[in-house]
């Protein structure tokens, strides 16, 4: 699945909130391991060392050990704090805004502008420019989901009716793998989405490219291919700008082939594995709510041809 992308794990961060987290991680874990040697050894000297022991020296130590204790346990609390105070904040000027919207079982990604004709829509992929602050509004059309992309934050929920929002920022150029975090049915775990931190050239580029309209066939396959799109089913649930496609139920279709996978990386996106999904989409992703399509077998060709010139 999308093996060609590079992904990273939650302990090699790429951001400012990712590496705040991973300190966190790192003093959790060390103080654990020293406070587990302590009373292992404390244990053994018991048992082995001082069986003898008053009980007044016995009781000095008791209070000793729930002295200590207690400045850890507040000392672990205020370094949590902290940590949730700069995970928080935003980690530059002029954040680039993104809209999330968590379905069953897909990302919906909006790159919002005050020119309706300049808003990017797309789906699973989040691109982001290097070095520059990202601010991600989150909220659900369903059920609780949760965002997560290990190398760049921690784990925040989108809620039905309620906004949440958080800032990434991305350091280094890179593929970033996300899932959602938070059981929310059947196919919970094939709800995976990308960040993908460019050159901010590159971005621009790529932004650019999104807000035009679908290409136009250039092949009859692809051009007979459009013609089931349109004058089918798939026209009820998906949009495709230039068409008369212009339903929002799934995911927006005009740019599908820049896409590195379908299903929210369930599949790589290539002709085989798009003719597969149209013909049989439950058996790839069961439960999820594209429906079977009714379709003559001699147009799933075409019809995945056109799909995959969606560039």
């Amino acid at each position: 699945m999308m093996a060609s992308f590079s992904e990273h794990a939650g302990l090699s961060p790429a951001g400012p909130q990712s590496g705040s987290i991973a300190q966190l991680y790192w003093v959790f874990l060390w103080v654990c391991v020293i406070v587990w040697v302590l009373v292992i050894a404390a244990l053994l000297f018991g048992a082995f060392g001082a069986s003898r022991a008053g009980d007044s020296k016995l009781k000095r130590n008791v209070t000793l050990a729930t002295a200590a204790s207690t400045v850890i346990l507040f000392g672990l609390l205020i370094a949590s704090m902290l940590t949730g105070g700069a995970v928080a904040d935003s980690p530059g000027p002029n954040p680039l805004a993104v809209d999330v919207i968590g379905h069953q079982w897909w990302w919906e990604v909006h790159y919002p502008d005050s020119i309706p004709s300049r808003i990017v829509t797309t789906a699973n992929e989040i691109h982001i420019p290097v070095g520059r602050s990202v601010r991600i509004t989150l909220t659900s059309h369903d059920v609780i989901h949760s965002f997560w992309v290990p190398s760049l934050h921690g784990k925040t929920d989108l809620i039905p009716t309620r906004i949440n929002t958080i800032y990434i920022r991305a350091d280094h150029p890179g593929i970033y793998r996300g899932q959602c975090a938070e059981f929310c049915g059947l196919q919970h775990s094939h709800m995976a989405m990308y960040v993908i931190a460019e050159d901010p050239k590159v971005f621009e580029g790529w932004r650019s490219a999104q807000l035009q309209p679908a290409a136009e066939p250039r092949t009859a396959g692809a051009q007979h291919g459009r013609e089931v799109f349109t004058n089918g089913p798939c026209v009820i649930c998906h949009s495709i700008r230039g068409t008369n496609a212009y339903a929002t139920v799934g995911p927006d279709l005009t740019h599908l082939a820049s896409r590195g996978s379908i299903a929210a990386g369930t599949i790589t996106n290539n002709r085989g594995n798009l003719a597969g999904w149209i013909t049989d989409a439950q058996h790839i992703k069961p439960g999820n709510y594209m429906p079977p399509i009714n379709i003559e077998g001699s147009d799933v060709q075409p019809l995945a041809e056109y799909l995959e010139s969606l560039r």
